[in-house]
């Protein structure tokens, strides 16, 4: 977990220090620090603005690309390489730091081309993983919900799900009412079509889930996963229709009142806390993609002879590891237990016990390339926000069309993917074992 916060932190910043760069602020405030000693330029113009952006975000892009290459392949922390994972925190953000200034030398001509054409097809990328990642984590919930009480008969997991079915259904129908309510006034017919579709798919994609066919087909869905669905779709198109821009006023949000830097600084700094977390759990969360970290890694081969025993054993920890290893030879335990005994059994009794020995928790070189993504992301999301604000030191992220545009497609592709998920077992039953 520690390592997952790591990264993520380092994502935090480099996104904040991003963000940062999209004004003449930050350079402004850099020759200052030098007493205007140091005049920074890129190719005769200033270093910041969309080449900056694609500048440090493509420098821990290449960062995150070359640790998924080296970590390809490793399967537990017995290889040598799984501690570049989770170790060796100096020379990574040296290196990554080391990178960014590299990065400077590179043309501008170079960066174009990747953030217009590259990094925005890595940030649709992202965008389709998350979405995939969150009708996965929408049955994941239920099925497991429904596991609790189908196995314990708990009332406490049939009200946690029924209760939670019903707050995420509330919850999607709360923003619906505040986005009529202020985003929808005569004029605004972005807005107007973008609430009103969502609500229309919401209630036709929950009658989907609820079907005698689709019941059929798969007992387990239901308004448990369509709520999750519901309120995330919801709250997309809510913040599309709160980032909009307010040259038609339609977005009261961007006219209250109160210190607009602040108000900015502190709206960009959630937007990266929010990536730096979405990503984090997508690159960790293997099982939509197919990733078969956590299953155990096959032992060496001598580590697999656990034939009987033939000689006396010399200590009482030879006679416990002669007693797993029959009982692994039976059946009565995994082959997993007698890597657990070794970490139970070190020298001194106290060292710190390996819980990816068996088999890392999650896909390295995977984790790596959604991180990877993520930049392409942040630049993009950034880079796209470049507008003609000039009320404030800093830019505000997120407020333009294409933004705005971007969240409401991928709500409707959420619904989409989802209706799939639904509709798959009963199209293609021979693929779901029907």
């Amino acid at each position: 977990m520690a390592t997952r916060i790591a990264y993520a932190l380092v994502l935090l910043v480099n996104s904040i220090l991003s963000w940062i760069m999209l004004s003449p602020w930050a350079i402004n405030k850099l020759k200052h620090l030098t007493l205007d000693y140091v005049n920074i330029s890129c190719d005769g113009g200033e270093c910041y603005g969309f080449v900056a952006v694609h500048r440090i975000n493509f420098a821990l892009g290449t960062f995150h690309a070359i640790l998924a290459l080296i970590l390809l392949g490793v399967r537990s922390s017995k290889d040598g390489r799984a501690s570049i994972q989770n170790g060796f925190w100096g020379p990574k953000i040296i290196a990554w730091l080391g990178l960014i200034v590299l990065t400077f030398f590179i043309p501008e001509r170079f960066f174009i081309v990747w953030g217009n054409y590259f990094a925005l097809t890595g940030a649709i990328l992202f965008l389709l993983l998350g979405l995939i990642l969150l009708v996965d984590l929408a049955h994941t919930w239920a099925e497991y919900c429904l596991e609790k009480i189908e196995f314990h008969d708990s009332r406490a997991w049939r009200g946690l799900l029924i209760g939670s079915t019903l707050g995420m259904y509330l919850g999607a129908f709360a923003m619906t009412i505040v986005m009529y309510i202020f985003f929808a006034h005569s004029g605004c017919s972005m807005n107007q079509a973008a609430i009103s579709v969502n609500l229309i798919v919401l209630l036709i994609v929950s009658s989907i889930s609820v079907h005698p066919t689709v019941q059929e087909y798969n007992p387990q869905a239901g308004l448990a996963q369509s709520a999750m669905v519901a309120v995330y779709c919801t709250y997309l198109t809510m913040s599309a229709v709160s980032m909009e821009p307010d040259d038609k006023h339609c977005n009261p949000l961007a006219r209250a009142q109160g210190t607009r830097t602040a108000s900015i600084v502190i709206g960009a700094i959630v937007t990266m806390l929010t990536i730096a977390y979405t990503t984090t759990r997508a690159a960790t969360q293997g099982v939509a993609l197919g990733s078969k970290a956590g299953a155990y890694a096959q032992l060496d081969n001598d580590e697999v002879e656990h034939g009987l025993v033939t000689q006396q054993p010399g200590s009482h920890r030879e006679m416990r590891a002669e007693a797993l290893r029959a009982a692994v030879e039976s059946g009565s335990l995994p082959a997993s237990a007698l890597d657990e005994s070794d970490d139970d059994d070190s020298e001194d009794g106290h060292a710190a016990r390996d819980d990816e020995r068996g088999s890392t928790q999650y896909n390295y070189s995977l984790f790596h390339f959604i991180f990877l993504l993520a930049t392409a992301w942040v630049a993009t999301l950034l880079t796209m926000s470049l507008g003609d604000d000039k009320t404030s030191d800093f830019t505000p992220v997120g407020r333009t069309y294409w933004v705005s545009w971007v969240k409401i497609v991928s709500a409707w592709v959420c619904y989409v993917i989802y209706t799939w998920s639904l509709l798959a077992p009963v199209i293609l039953p021979s693929r779901f074992g029907y």
